[in-house]
């Protein structure tokens, strides 16, 4: 019987249904981060496997118990490859369930990390991720060492105030800045205020995240919110990861902020303390710093910019930051953040 490969859209309600349900009866529940998906049919149009991409990951990956062992998840693993090295991206992640993980070796995965509740999270370069952990060990050094990862998006005093809490208790601290693009600031504009504002701060390296820590790939809930379970699977995953960094570094402390308004960000930070202490690595959640009675945060700046509310920036921003803002050089993201409907929320 032969098979065709068709993209499935939401437009396509048959073909859409189908999709739900196959990965209903596969035990898995549609991802509402998805770019592109795609399905292999029979003649009589019935869906016989599935599969999704978002961004480099892919995902919703699904067989009719019926057809497994005619090489069906070859084929669409070919294709949603194919499609995203189309796109750009050469680099591609998934994280499946490690009972799966053999399929997905002989297509050319390699497992990074696997979680405790026994989800794989895998890559199609092999010693891509220990050439990361060995890049990064050249900037270990002697003494007591502490993490700091953050978005910066942007950069405020409050994400220095943190810095400055870690650096008074600690010989080296590594800022991992999130070098993903997720957002109307771009992550070169992102680092360009970040080393500015920290460039007194002899203690403090500043570190790229790459495609590991906290991206799309491991937890694409910190950009897009989802249901409290997938937050925790992908936090498992991106804990893992940095254990793995800590591991590489001597990192024997993370310092966060804490969260009172991002729910998202608030059960990664309890998925923290209940994973991290026992491997090790401390976990310090500082209250976040107020001016003037204002909790001072990354979103309050976004919507000050969209706004046009000078006073907001002054208060939250360094004189260095706050000339960046207003200069001509901005111009484009901060047109980029008044196009935004809700730009407190990216």
């Amino acid at each position: 019987m032969g098979v065709s490969l068709s993209e499935i859209t939401t437009s396509d309600a048959a073909s859409f249904r189908q999709m739900e349900q196959l990965l209903r009866r596969a035990g898995l529940r549609l991802d509402k981060n998805l770019d592109y998906s795609c399905g292999l049919f029979d003649e009589s149009g019935r869906l016989l496997a599935t599969g999704s991409c978002f961004g480099c990951t892919l995902r919703c990956l699904a067989v009719d118990p019926e057809r497994r062992g005619e090489g069906l998840l070859n084929l669409l693993v070919t294709h949603l490859v194919e499609r995203l090295v189309e796109r750009g991206v050469s680099r591609v992640y998934l994280c499946t369930k490690a009972a799966n993980s053999p399929f997905f070796r002989e297509l050319g995965f390699y497992e990074i990390v696997r979680s405790s509740d026994g989800l794989c999270f895998m890559e199609n370069r092999r010693g891509a991720f220990s050439g990361y952990l060995q890049r990064l060990s050249l900037n270990r050094s002697d003494g007591r060492s502490a993490a700091v990862v953050m978005h910066a998006n942007p950069f405020t005093l409050g994400h220095r105030y943190l810095l400055e809490r870690a650096a008074a208790e600690n010989d080296r601290v590594f800022l991992f800045l999130l070098s993903e693009e997720s957002g109307p600031i771009p992550f070169s504009v992102r680092r360009q205020l970040v080393r500015r504002d920290i460039a007194d701060l002899d203690k403090v390296v500043c570190l790229d995240s790459g495609p590991y820590m906290i991206s799309s790939s491991t937890f694409p809930s910190y950009f897009l919110p989802d249901e409290d379970d997938t937050i925790l699977a992908h936090a498992g995953i991106d804990l893992q990861v940095f254990l793995r960094v800590a591991e590489a570094l001597g990192i024997r402390s993370r310092y966060v902020g804490e969260e009172k308004s991002s729910h998202v960000t608030a059960v990664y930070n309890r998925m923290m303390h209940q994973l991290l202490p026992p491997r090790g690595v401390e976990v310090h959640e500082i209250p976040r710093l107020t001016r003037d009675g204002v909790v001072v945060s990354a979103s309050s700046v976004r919507q000050a910019i969209h706004d046009g509310d000078a006073d907001t920036l002054r208060l939250m921003l360094s004189e260095a930051s706050l000339r960046y803002w207003e200069s001509a050089e901005a111009a484009p993201v901060v047109e980029a953040i008044r196009r935004m409907a809700s730009p407190r929320h990216h």
